[in-house]
This record gives structure tokens, C-alpha cells and sequence, in this order.
């Protein structure tokens, strides 16, 4: 969090709890609120941002822990990725502590939150494809004290949004006790940003694929049809055994439904894809594959 915002924020409110929070928003329509500011404080430096006023998050602790809640972890929306990349966490929700690991270099770990992460809905986020593959929910904090809950897809594809004076006050997450993965591929060597994402959980109980493809567009991509297919040919009662060609099958499958051939000229032809957009589906279906085989391994 930072309180020190130079020609750009005329007041600086740092509440206690959610509901204070929320209630500094709701009396100045024109704050922002404030946790780690990787995004915020960047975009105020580069004059993309003036905002009239901030309502830090940093001194409200209800919501930098986590607990456990009917079979489901309840994140706080101040959980910062070091603090879910650690042992402890990935044990509970391995694919989003790995998420957390490859967020960027250090001081961002240490600075950027769960909340920010999904409220900047910025395509690269990596905690985003893990919490669309996890059909994560969020419960929003109102004025008045009151709580209401949306699906983290929803406020990713604009379906719902955060009203006047509301907050991303925490996450709850299924705990499905089953192998999970994230994968993701830069432009660079090392922590950078996505050039493209994967995000595969197994669900057993359902006998059931989920798989998220983040970073290649607005939003995450979940690939029904794939995963359907796919949940059809693991033998679940064998060790989730399944033939080595479907894997590679999975991946193409993935990359064509996120990202498909154009659609054909009034003559009839197709144009082919352009280089670049050739190799980030190969990418695409090299992650998709790689994730399934280590989930299933």
C-alpha cells in the first residue's frame, strides 16, 4: 500500500475494516481505492491517472488471511502473491500458489494483491485463468454492511460489475483435493508477463476438466467442448489413465477453440492465420497439453 501519491490524489483515508472502507468510498464518489498499487501507482506516474482521492486498504487486516468455509477457502482480497506463493498456501490451492510465484519480480509479489489482480482485470493477470478454471466466487462488500456474490467470470467478461461504493472484499474457492497446474509462457526469460496462460484443475468428484486460457484476450477462455471431450476419455477408476495421443489432441483442441481459423471469404477460401498469431496458438495448445499431462501424472 502506499499513501504518498504526488500531484495526484488531494486526500488519503485509511480505514480499519471493510465496512469503513466501503463507507470512505460510498461518502467520496470520486476515490479510488488503494491496496498494493503495482497498477494503480504505475498508471498516476505515467500520467494516466489523476484521481481526486485514495482510500488505502494496506491497515485492513480481515482480509490479508484466509479460512476455511464449508468444504471452500475464503481468500482475503488483501492476500498479497508472496503470501499465497508460500508451502502452506500451495498445499491448499496449488495452481493459484504457482500463479502467485511467476506474478513478476519481487517487490511486485511482495506489493500485489488477490483483490487488485482482479479488479484491474488486466488480460495478463496471472491469478485470473486460475480462479475462471476454479469457477470462483466473489463476495462483494456494500454500503450498509451488506454482502453480495457474483461469479469471478462475470466480473471478468462485464456481465456484473462493482456498483458505487462496493469492494472486492474476499474470494471462495472450492477445494477440490485434486491436482491442479498453471502454466505460462513470456516473451522473456524469467518472471515478465504472459504472452499467453493455462490454468488446468482435475475434479474427481465430478469426474470432471477445467481449463482456462488466459492472456490472449480480455478475459480468460474456458474451452467447454475441450474439456468435456477430454473428461470423456480419462479412465478416473485407473490411476485418471489416458492414451498419450489424446494429450496432444487436448492441446490443438484448446488453441482452435480459443483461438479459431478465420471465418471464410464470400468466395469461399480461408485466409490463413498470420505467423504470429499461428505461434501463439501453438503455444496455446503446448501449455493446454503440458498441463493436462502433469495434472494426470
Amino acid at each position: 500500500m502506499t499513501t504518498h501519491a504526488p500531484q495526484a490524489a488531494h486526500a488519503v483515508t485509511l480505514p480499519a475494516s471493510l465496512d469503513e472502507a466501503v463507507a470512505a468510498l460510498a461518502a467520496m464518489p470520486a476515490a479510488v481505492p488503494v491496496a498494493g498499487g503495482t497498477d494503480l501507482m504505475a498508471a498516476v506516474n505515467s500520467g494516466q491517472l489523476r484521481p481526486a482521492a485514495l482510500v488505502g486498504l494496506g491497515r485492513i487486516s480481515e482480509i490479508r488471511g484466509w479460512q476455511y468455509q464449508d468444504g471452500h477457502a475464503l481468500l482475503g482480497a488483501g492476500l498479497t502473491h508472496a503470501r499465497m506463493g508460500r508451502p502452506d498456501f500451495a498445499a491448499l490451492i496449488p495452481a493459484l500458489a504457482a500463479a502467485a510465484r511467476a506474478a513478476g519480480p519481487p517487490q511486485i509479489r511482495n506489493a500485489g494483491t488477490l483483490g487488485g489482480n482482479i479488479a484491474s482485470a488486466s488480460p495478463t493477470g496471472d491469478a485470473l485463468p486460475v480462479l475462471a478454471a476454479l469457477e470462483a466466487t466473489l463476495i462483494i462488500a456494500c454500503p450498509g454492511g451488506a454482502r453480495r456474490e457474483i461469479p469471478v467470470s462475470h466480473l471478468l467478461a462485464g456481465m456484473e460489475m462493482l456498483r458505487g461504493g462496493e469492494l472486492i472484499g474476499y474470494v471462495r474457492v472450492p477445494l477440490l483435493h485434486a491436482p491442479q497446474v498453471f502454466l505460462k509462457a513470456t516473451g522473456r526469460t524469467g518472471p515478465g508477463r504472459a504472452i499467453a496462460s493455462v490454468s488446468l484443475v482435475l475434479d474427481p468428484a465430478r469426474r470432471g476438466v477445467r481449463c482456462a486460457v488466459g492472456a490472449i484476450a480480455p478475459m480468460p477462455l474456458r474451452p467447454l467442448d475441450a474439456e468435456q471431450w477430454v473428461a470423456s476419455l480419462i479412465d478416473w477408476d485407473n490411476n485418471r489413465a489416458i492414451v498419450p495421443e489424446a494429450l496432444a489432441a487436448f492441446g490443438e483442441y484448446v488453441a482452435a477453440a480459443c483461438i479459431p481459423d478465420p471465418a471464410p471469404e464470400e468466395d469461399g477460401s480461408v485466409q490463413p492465420l498470420p505467423p504470429a498469431v499461428l505461434h501463439l496458438r501453438r503455444t496455446v495448445a503446448a501449455l493446454a497439453r503440458r498441463a493436462l499431462g502433469r495434472a494426470l501424472s
